[in-house]
């Protein structure tokens, strides 16, 4: 990681951008003072998920698959798809 000034940074943009694909990780400062980090994008879209992160949070009713009461059935089956606003 290292830091630029916000002018270079508008020269050399697409050199930047380059590093930052191959991983490099730059901050941009505009006086001295970072006001910008350019990161891979990649690398935030990817965090690991935790199996069972969720464990005792969602709750599923006894009768989640049980048959539907009439009326239940007649919204599925003759309701619109689209309701009118």
């Amino acid at each position: 990681m290292y830091q630029i000034n916000i002018h270079e940074a508008k020269t050399h943009l697409s050199r930047l951008v380059e590093e930052v694909a191959l991983g490099e990780e730059i901050i941009i400062a505009k006086a001295g003072k970072p006001i910008a980090k350019l990161i891979p994008l990649e690398k935030n879209q990817s965090k690991a998920r935790v199996p069972g992160g969720l464990k005792g949070q969602i709750r599923i009713a006894d009768n989640f698959d049980g048959p539907l009461l009439e009326s239940e059935l007649a919204l599925w089956n003759d309701a619109p798809i689209f309701p009118a606003e």
